[in-house]
Protein backbone atom coordinates (compact mmCIF):
# COMPACT_ATOMS: atom_id res chain seq x y z
CA UNK A 1 0.00 0.00 0.00
CA UNK A 2 2.98 2.27 0.76
CA UNK A 3 4.62 1.95 -2.28
CA UNK A 4 1.43 2.64 -4.23
CA UNK A 5 0.36 5.61 -2.39
CA UNK A 6 4.11 7.12 -3.76
CA UNK A 7 3.26 5.26 -7.24
CA UNK A 8 -0.07 8.26 -6.65
CA UNK A 9 2.41 10.87 -6.11
CA UNK A 10 4.54 10.90 -8.24
CA UNK A 11 1.81 10.42 -11.17
CA UNK A 12 0.47 13.62 -9.46
CA UNK A 13 3.52 15.41 -9.47
CA UNK A 14 4.10 14.78 -13.66
CA UNK A 15 0.63 15.37 -13.84
CA UNK A 16 0.92 18.81 -12.13
CA UNK A 17 4.28 19.67 -14.20
CA UNK A 18 2.50 18.65 -17.53
CA UNK A 19 -0.64 20.87 -16.51
CA UNK A 20 1.75 23.49 -15.27
CA UNK A 21 3.79 23.39 -18.41
CA UNK A 22 0.61 24.05 -20.33
CA UNK A 23 -0.03 27.62 -18.45
CA UNK A 24 0.93 31.02 -18.82
CA UNK A 25 2.38 30.01 -15.74
CA UNK A 26 4.77 27.55 -17.26
CA UNK A 27 8.10 28.58 -14.88
CA UNK A 28 6.09 27.44 -11.39
CA UNK A 29 6.29 23.47 -13.17
CA UNK A 30 10.03 23.96 -12.12
CA UNK A 31 9.21 24.54 -8.79
CA UNK A 32 7.07 21.25 -8.49
CA UNK A 33 9.87 18.64 -8.04
CA UNK A 34 11.55 20.52 -5.52
CA UNK A 35 8.52 20.08 -2.73
CA UNK A 36 10.78 18.46 -0.12
CA UNK A 37 9.51 14.87 -0.30
CA UNK A 38 11.98 12.60 -0.83
CA UNK A 39 13.51 14.70 1.84
CA UNK A 40 11.35 14.48 4.20
CA UNK A 41 11.33 10.73 4.25
CA UNK A 42 15.27 10.50 4.49
CA UNK A 43 15.19 13.10 7.45
CA UNK A 44 12.38 11.12 9.33
CA UNK A 45 14.65 7.79 8.71
CA UNK A 46 18.04 9.49 9.92
CA UNK A 47 15.93 10.98 12.68
CA UNK A 48 14.69 7.94 13.69
CA UNK A 49 17.48 6.09 13.27
CA UNK A 50 20.51 7.89 14.23
CA UNK A 51 21.66 10.93 16.41
CA UNK A 52 20.16 14.61 16.05
CA UNK A 53 23.71 15.49 15.10
CA UNK A 54 23.41 13.32 12.23
CA UNK A 55 20.71 14.63 11.03
CA UNK A 56 22.13 18.24 11.50
CA UNK A 57 25.24 17.00 9.00
CA UNK A 58 22.25 15.59 6.52
CA UNK A 59 20.67 19.13 6.45
CA UNK A 60 23.98 21.17 6.22
CA UNK A 61 25.20 18.77 3.18
CA UNK A 62 21.68 19.51 1.68
CA UNK A 63 22.21 22.72 1.70
CA UNK A 64 25.49 22.03 0.11
CA UNK A 65 24.29 20.15 -2.21
CA UNK A 66 22.36 23.30 -3.74
CA UNK A 67 25.63 24.21 -5.60
CA UNK A 68 25.56 21.22 -8.06
CA UNK A 69 21.77 22.07 -8.49
CA UNK A 70 22.22 25.97 -9.32
CA UNK A 71 25.02 24.86 -11.44
CA UNK A 72 22.73 22.91 -13.70
CA UNK A 73 20.23 24.88 -14.05
CA UNK A 74 22.85 27.77 -14.67
CA UNK A 75 24.33 25.19 -17.41
CA UNK A 76 20.70 24.71 -18.76
CA UNK A 77 19.95 28.66 -19.14
CA UNK A 78 23.40 29.28 -20.64
CA UNK A 79 23.34 26.16 -23.00
CA UNK A 80 19.65 26.35 -24.19
CA UNK A 81 20.74 29.67 -26.06
CA UNK A 82 23.65 27.87 -27.87
CA UNK A 83 22.50 24.31 -28.25
CA UNK A 84 19.63 21.41 -28.86
CA UNK A 85 17.32 20.30 -26.18
CA UNK A 86 19.27 16.93 -25.59
CA UNK A 87 22.73 18.51 -25.99
CA UNK A 88 21.30 21.06 -23.49
CA UNK A 89 20.40 18.47 -21.26
CA UNK A 90 23.58 16.22 -21.39
CA UNK A 91 25.83 19.04 -20.30
CA UNK A 92 23.72 19.89 -17.36
CA UNK A 93 23.66 16.73 -16.17
CA UNK A 94 27.30 16.67 -16.76
CA UNK A 95 28.22 20.34 -14.75
CA UNK A 96 25.69 18.26 -11.91
CA UNK A 97 27.85 15.08 -12.20
CA UNK A 98 30.95 16.76 -11.97
CA UNK A 99 30.03 19.71 -9.25
CA UNK A 100 28.35 16.72 -6.96
CA UNK A 101 31.50 14.37 -7.06
CA UNK A 102 33.27 17.46 -6.18
CA UNK A 103 31.25 18.38 -3.09
CA UNK A 104 31.50 14.54 -2.11
CA UNK A 105 35.03 14.84 -1.86
CA UNK A 106 34.99 17.90 -0.35
CA UNK A 107 32.77 17.06 2.11
CA UNK A 108 34.05 13.93 2.74
CA UNK A 109 37.43 15.42 3.57
CA UNK A 110 35.96 17.97 5.98
CA UNK A 111 33.64 16.44 8.01
CA UNK A 112 35.19 12.71 7.62
CA UNK A 113 33.29 10.34 9.88
CA UNK A 114 34.85 8.47 12.61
Amino acid sequence: MSLALKCVMGALAVLLIALLAKSKSFYIAGLVPLFPTFTIIAHYIIGTQRLSSDLRSTALFGLWSLIPYALYLISIAWFSQRFSLITTLVLAVVAWTVAAAVLIYVWSRVYAVG
